[in-house]
């Protein structure tokens, strides 16, 4: 005989729904108490303003509330505790006297110094005696006054020496800034940053780091610049140069040379004429020139400050003979013939008409005077007895100078 039947459910669930009651059962949390918390107003304080410790969410049954300074409840850390009942406000022994405690549970901090930098922590007192505890905190940054720079050396030389900047004063947490001709301080291997910024060291100077330099100092609270300091490279001289240029001059004219040389302090400068000493200056001035000032004139560049020289020289000649000025000018010829095309040509004192026509390419030499005007046409004449007809026309003296005769 077999077991016996179970007896008939009367009020039977569906095992699908049992299964759904108990995943949302699993799932569902009732809500939660918003959790309380403590906002700093401003988070980051310039030393003598004020902050506001804020209180998030204080429960509702709260009694009373106590305020310590540091993260943990510590009687001798009390700063005030307060009844909401009463408004009753009793000091502890952490209580400077800048402290004000409002109902809604925010504390005040007023004339904060560095040493009120850190945290506070709140205590809430519940009806059933039960507490709950939350922890702001906030720093106190002092007014940056203005910085100053010291210096090692304000006026080293280029390549030899090297230049230690200092911003003052040493301030705890700030940050320090440079800046070069108004300009942020550029990368370079020879400029070289310390002692949390606050040295900045330029290595082996070079005349392009001349200019002025600023440090500024920044934190959350305030930031200053200094005054700026300037950097006097000294380089030089260069090798000078000799201007103007031209070294071929002719009995009478005035010979004026400028010497000029890239120097920090301004070079002093010397002249010599085949090595004999003539004059202290920067320009040399001779009139009237003769063959007899032809030679060597040598300019000295000396830096009293970088203790170099530097000499450039410069050969200069005086021709005793020289063409007319008028032939010196240029003559204009066109030639040509049945057989060959009609051509101009011109004959300055550098011949260039010649060289575009060997056929006729006579010497400067050839020119030497007024006199050699019939040699001139002496040659126009031997074109003239060779097929050729040619046109000239007079010397137009473009040139106002002739040419010297080797």
């Amino acid at each position: 005989m077999g077991p016996p039947s179970a007896p008939p459910c009367r009020m039977c669930v569906p095992w699908k729904e049992v299964l759904l009651t108990a995943s949302l059962l699993t799932f569902w949390n009732p809500p939660t108490t918003a959790q309380l918390t403590v906002e700093s107003r401003p988070f980051n304080v310039a030393e003598g303003k004020e902050v506001l410790l804020l209180a998030h969410n204080l429960p509702q049954n709260t009694l009373g509330f106590n305020w310590y300074k540091g993260e943990r409840v510590d009687a001798k850390r009390l700063i005030v505790a307060y009844v909401i009942g009463t408004n009753q406000t009793t000091p502890g022994p952490a209580h400077s006297g800048r402290e004000t405690v409002y109902s809604n549970a925010s504390l005040l901090i007023q004339n904060v110094t560095q040493n009120d930098t850190g945290s506070y922590t709140l205590q809430a007192i519940k009806g059933n005696l039960v507490t709950e505890e939350a922890t702001g905190r906030f720093w106190v940054y002092p007014e940056l006054p203005k910085p100053s720079i010291t210096s090692n050396n304000s006026n080293p030389v280029e390549d030899k020496d090297a230049v230690d900047f200092t911003c003052e004063p040493d301030i705890h947490s700030t940050t320090y800034l440079w800046w070069v001709n108004g300009q942020s301080l550029p990368v370079s291997p020879r400029l070289q940053l310390s002692n949390g910024n606050r040295t900045l060291t330029v290595l082996s100077v070079k005349r392009n780091d001349a200019g002025a330099y600023k440090c500024e100092i920044q934190n959350p609270v305030s930031a200053n610049l200094s005054d700026p300091v300037i950097l006097n490279v000294l380089y030089g001289p260069d090798v000078p140069t000799i201007s103007p240029s031209n070294s071929n001059y002719r009995p009478g004219e005035n010979l004026n040379l400028f010497c000029h040389a890239a120097s920090n302090p301004t070079a002093q400068y010397s002249w010599f004429v085949n090595g004999t000493f003539q004059q202290s200056t920067q320009e040399l001035f001779i009139p009237n020139i003769t063959v007899n000032n032809s030679g060597s004139y040598m300019c000295q560049a000396h830096n009293s400050a970088t203790g170099l020289n530097r000499t450039t020289v410069m050969m200069i000649t005086v021709s005793g003979k020289w063409i007319h000025e008028a032939l010196a000018s240029h003559f204009q010829v066109e030639c040509g013939s049945q057989r060959r095309a009609r051509k101009k040509f011109s004959f300055p004192t550098c011949v260039q008409g010649a060289q575009a026509n060997p056929k006729f390419s006579p010497e400067p030499s050839q020119f030497t005077s007024a006199d050699s005007l019939p040699l001139v046409y002496f040659w126009f004449l031997l074109f003239l007895l060779s097929d050729f007809s040619c046109l000239t026309s007079g010397p137009s003296c473009n040139e106002r100078r002739g040419l010297p005769q080797p």
